[in-house]
C-alpha cells in the first residue's frame, strides 16, 4: 500500500513539473514573439533612433477613444395608449419626419368607445351649460328660486368634470377635439392617427399592416441627429487634469481633414471598477448630418494644468486598433514590443502613462519598421 502511495506522489510531482515547464515554455515563446533582433547594418540602414525615457512637464490635451451616440434629449420611442389594428403606415426607416406628422393610422373598438364617451359628455356639458345660463337669467329677473340656480350649477359642474376627464383621454391617445367629433354615425369602431412627437429620422419601424398593437408596442423610433453626443472614457488619474474643460474636439478617420467642435456636458461621478475609467460625454452640433450614431473617433480634451510625466514623440507610439505600443531596447540589437497607455498630447509629443519606466530606451524613429519585422517573425513562427 505504501509503495503505491509513494509511486502516486512521484507521478503527481512529475506531472506538475512537466506542466510548469510547459507554462514557462509558453511564456518564454510569447516573450520571444514580442521581440525583434536586428543586425548592426539593419539598424544603421533603417535609421532607427532611440531616446531615454525621462519625466517632462506637458500641458496639451488628453485623447479619449469615443463613439457617436444619439442625443437622448432628441430621441423618441413612439407607441400608442390604446389598443387597435394598424390600418396604414406612412413612413419607413430612413425617412425624415416633421414634428406632428402622421406615422400610422390605428382602428379599433376601444378607440370608438373613447370617442363615443367624449361625444356624450360633450353633449351633456352643452345641455347643462345652456340650462345653467337660463337659470341665471331667470334668477336675475326674480322668476326662479336660488335653489333651482344652485341645482343647475351643480349639474353643470358635474358635467364639466366628466367632460374634462374624457377630453384628457382623447388627447392622451392622440386625438384632437375635431377628430374626436368626426364620423358621428360610426358607433362600432374608431380611428386615430399616431403622430411624430419630434422631428428627425425614423431609425426603427416595428409594425406591419393589420397588426394588433397596444400600450406595450414600440412602433417607431425617431432620432434627431441635428445634435449628437460623443461618448468616451479617460483614466481616473486624468480626471483632475480636465477639471473645468468645456470646449472639446472630435476627430474621426472617416473625415480625416475635419474637426468637429463640441462642449463637455457630462463627466461620470463614478469610476468603472474593472477598467478604472470615467465616462465623458460631449454635445456636438452635427451640421450636414455627417456624424452618424456608432461612428468611432477620438475626443480631444484640453488639460487645464501642466503635468510632469514620461513624454515621448508621437512617432514612437503605434496605434493598433485603439491599443498602443512602443518598442523598448532590451539589448544592443534587441527590441521588445511594449504595450502602453497614453495620456496627454501636446503637439508632436505624447504622455506615456503606463508601460515604460524612466531611463528605459525607447525607439523614437523606425518603430513601424520594427513592427513589420515583428509581424514577419510571427508569421514565420505560425508556418
Amino acid at each position: 500500500m505504501k509503495k503505491y502511495l509513494v509511486m502516486s506522489i512521484i507521478f503527481s510531482l512529475v506531472l506538475t513539473g512537466c506542466k510548469g515547464k510547459e507554462e514557462n515554455a509558453g511564456r518564454e515563446q510569447k516573450e520571444e514573439l514580442s521581440k525583434v533582433t536586428l543586425s548592426d547594418n539593419s539598424i544603421k540602414e533603417t535609421g532607427i533612433e532611440i531616446s531615454e525615457a525621462r519625466f517632462t512637464s506637458i500641458s496639451g490635451y488628453i485623447t479619449a477613444t469615443a463613439r457617436i451616440i444619439p442625443n437622448q434629449d432628441e430621441e423618441a420611442v413612439v407607441g400608442t395608449f390604446v389598443k387597435g389594428r394598424v390600418k396604414k403606415v406612412f413612413f419607413n426607416p430612413g425617412s425624415f419626419v416633421k414634428q406632428g406628422q402622421a406615422l400610422m393610422e390605428l382602428e379599433g373598438l376601444e378607440i370608438g368607445e373613447i370617442k363615443s364617451a367624449y361625444r356624450k359628455t360633450k353633449a351633456q356639458l352643452d345641455f347643462t351649460e345652456a340650462a345653467y345660463k337660463r337659470q341665471k337669467t331667470l334668477n336675475e329677473q326674480n322668476v326662479t328660486s336660488s335653489k333651482s340656480l344652485l341645482e343647475s350649477k351643480a349639474e353643470y359642474d358635474k358635467a364639466l368634470a366628466e367632460f374634462k376627464a374624457e377630453d384628457e383621454k382623447i388627447h392622451s391617445i392622440g386625438l384632437t377635439d375635431e377628430e374626436a367629433l368626426d364620423n358621428l354615425s360610426d358607433h362600432s369602431s374608431g380611428k386615430v392617427i399616431i403622430k411624430a412627437p419630434i422631428a428627425g429620422i425614423i431609425s426603427e419601424r416595428n409594425v406591419i399592416l393589420g397588426e394588433l398593437v397596444d400600450e406595450s408596442t414600440n412602433a417607431f423610433k425617431i432620432i434627431n441627429t441635428a445634435n449628437v453626443w460623443a461618448e468616451g472614457r479617460i483614466y481616473e488619474k486624468d480626471v483632475p487634469d480636465i477639471k473645468g474643460a468645456l470646449n472639446v474636439s472630435f476627430i474621426t478617420s472617416i473625415y480625416p481633414n475635419e474637426t468637429f467642435s463640441g462642449r463637455m456636458i457630462f463627466t461620470s461621478p463614478s469610476v468603472d471598477e474593472k477598467t478604472r475609467t470615467v465616462i465623458l460625454r460631449a454635445a456636438i452640433p452635427n451640421t450636414g448630418g455627417k456624424l452618424k450614431p456608432e461612428i468611432f473617433g477620438e475626443l480631444k480634451i484640453p488639460v487645464t494644468n501642466s503635468v510632469k510625466t514620461i513624454v515621448m514623440p508621437a512617432d514612437a507610439v503605434i496605434n493598433d486598433n485603439g491599443k498602443y505600443f512602443v518598442f523598448v531596447q532590451t539589448g544592443n540589437n534587441t527590441f521588445e514590443k511594449r504595450d502602453v497607455k497614453t495620456g496627454i498630447r501636446e503637439g508632436n509629443n505624447v504622455e506615456i502613462a503606463e508601460g515604460v519606466k524612466e531611463k528605459e530606451k525607447v525607439v523614437t524613429k523606425g518603430a513601424f519598421y520594427l513592427k513589420s519585422e515583428l509581424l514577419k517573425s510571427q508569421f514565420g513562427e505560425e508556418e
